[in-house]
Parts: C-alpha cells; sequence; structure tokens
C-alpha cells in the first residue's frame, strides 16, 4: 500500500478542500427548508414520519437554489481534480482504492476528525 508520506501537497491540500465543501454544502443544507420547491407538511398520523409532525416547506428561494448549485460545483470541480491528479498512475492498480481510502482518512481536517 501507499506510505503514508507519500502523497504530493497538492493532492493532499486538493482532498482537504474537497472534504471541507462537502461541510459547507451538509451545513447549508442543515439551514434550508425541507423541500426545494414550497410543499405542504403533515402530522405524524397522516404519514408515515420518523421527525415527527412536518411542518409546511416555504421552499428554497432563488437565491438558495443557486447558492446549492455553486457548492456542488465546485465540490464536482475538486472531486476531479483529486480522481484525475497525476499521483494516481503511479500507484499499483491493486491497491489503488486502498491508497484513495488512506488519502481520505490522512487528510480530513483536524475538526472533522474531532467530530467524528
Amino acid at each position: 500500500m501507499t506510505d503514508s508520506n507519500s502523497f504530493p501537497d497538492d493532492l493532499l491540500q486538493l482532498q482537504q478542500c474537497l472534504h471541507r465543501a462537502h461541510a459547507e454544502h451538509r451545513a447549508y443544507l442543515d439551514g434550508l427548508p425541507w423541500s426545494v420547491e414550497p410543499m405542504a407538511g403533515w402530522v405524524r398520523g397522516e404519514r408515515f414520519s420518523h421527525r415527527g409532525d412536518v411542518p409546511d416547506s416555504p421552499g428554497w428561494s432563488d437565491e438558495q437554489k443557486e447558492t446549492v448549485d455553486r457548492m456542488w460545483a465546485e465540490i464536482r470541480e475538486l472531486s476531479i481534480a483529486v480522481v484525475d491528479h497525476p499521483h494516481w498512475k503511479s500507484v499499483p492498480i491493486d491497491v489503488l482504492v486502498q491508497a484513495r481510502m488512506q488519502l481520505k482518512r490522512q487528510a480530513r481536517p483536524a475538526e472533522m476528525v474531532e467530530a467524528a
């Protein structure tokens, strides 16, 4: 398997940026209404809901939709940069998945490790 110090600095930085982009995206989504489009809520007895009563959702504003789209675009760009990094050509195919998982663990920002 890949030595823990063998990842190039730029690849480690890209993976850290990707972790942060995912975390920011999840945090942003947590603050949005539960439905993108306006939708009536329901009480627990009307439909199955593990959350109990579900309030009406006003939907997302155009600005919120644009922000989510921008965040997804950033996540896609970072994901492509990590996956297409030239370093992966030097990693034997039989340990490639293990090496990618090691990169994810090694590059995880400290605040994310503490939260887990």
